[in-house]
């Protein structure tokens, strides 16, 4: 998960230098943001590839991913100000890509798009492995958060690898509808219809995820450095926003949706900004500017409000050295 999260701030600063080395078009620069939605209608993925066994049923990845799926938008969102897909009614929202999705199950990722991805292409040998192509997540400049996001997952994919199947008490009574409940629910205290009938909390669905992988992975052995580290952050994370307070200090200072959120909020309070305000729709976009003179959570991370984990020199050499032990040394 490190790595990934490396390799994926490595490429903001080659697009960057792209952007730089570019021709001009009329005298004017191209920009560019690591976002998710034009807020006209149109909206492109961040996309996730996952390594998993063949002999795994794929009906076992659906039941137990789609939950996990609706409710880690909590700590994987990257905010965002409207709701729709063309962003008209002019509130905040948790995720960015949640407005998009039509269907549980699907091969489309641009139409109809559906929460679990059907396309399957493992670059390794098709009769040991497939890929996971995961497109329902948002592009997190915070690079915690991107850790976050790519650990997690990974932990899940393990515990359904391993035979797990006590899916029935994680299903969603409407998954596709949930998509947008949790997005638009920056209280987090909402509850979320159960296939049997009870009701949850986004957030106590995700405890539940890390009791489960706790408990059934490493209930008789101890995780490795890395594993350790997103089992840590991930309680702590969980314990941040379950937060009855409202502040989640910890978690705000590196899950997107909040650092952008508790931004927007702050000037609201100052000027009385409702959320319509043009100027906090110029936050909202330049937050994922990826120009480090003027995109806002670069500026923050900078200024140590948002938490980084890799130094300026370490990202620079990532930007130039491929990982030794993946297809990109070879590419």
């Amino acid at each position: 998960p490190r790595d990934a999260a490396l390799w994926d701030k490595a490429g903001e600063l080659i697009m960057h230098q792209a952007a730089l080395f570019a021709p001009k078009f009329d005298g004017v620069q191209i920009k560019l943001y690591k976002n998710n939605v034009d807020n006209k209608g149109a909206s492109y993925g961040t996309h996730e590839n996952y390594l998993m066994a063949r002999q795994t049923p794929f009906t076992n990845i659906v039941r137990l991913l789609t939950p996990f799926f609706v409710t880690r938008q909590i700590f994987t969102g990257a905010g965002r100000l409207g709701r729709g897909q063309e962003g008209t009614v002019k509130e905040f929202q948790i995720s960015q890509r949640a407005d998009y999705f039509e269907a549980e199950v699907g091969l489309e990722t641009t139409l109809k798009r559906p929460i679990i991805n059907t396309r399957d292409e493992p670059h390794a040998d098709p009769e040991k492995y497939r890929r996971l192509h995961v497109i329902v997540g948002d592009a997190n400049m915070s690079e915690k958060a991107t850790m976050l996001k790519m650990g997690a997952t990974s932990l899940i994919l393990s515990l359904i690898e391993s035979g797990f199947e006590d899916f029935a008490r994680f299903d969603l009574a409407n998954p596709v509808a949930a998509m947008s409940q949790v997005s638009y629910d920056t209280s987090m205290q909402n509850v979320i219809l159960m296939s049997n009938g009870t009701s949850m909390r986004a957030i106590d669905i995700q405890f539940d995820y890390l009791q489960a992988v706790r408990s059934h992975l490493y209930s008789h052995s101890d995780p490795d450095e890395q594993t350790s580290e997103i089992l840590e952050l991930w309680q702590q994370t969980l314990d941040s926003l379950n937060d009855q307070s409202g502040e989640h200090a910890v978690a705000a200072r590196y899950i997107d949706w909040l650092a952008k959120f508790h931004l927007m909020q702050g000037y609201r309070d100052r000027d009385s900004l409702d959320w319509g305000s043009p100027r906090l729709s110029l936050i909202d976009l330049q937050y994922s500017d990826i120009d480090p003179a003027r995109g806002i959570a670069l500026k923050l991370m900078n200024r140590g409000t948002i938490e980084s984990l890799f130094t300026d020199d370490q990202v620079k050499r990532a930007s130039t050295e491929a990982p030794h032990d993946t297809r990109a040394y070879f590419r």
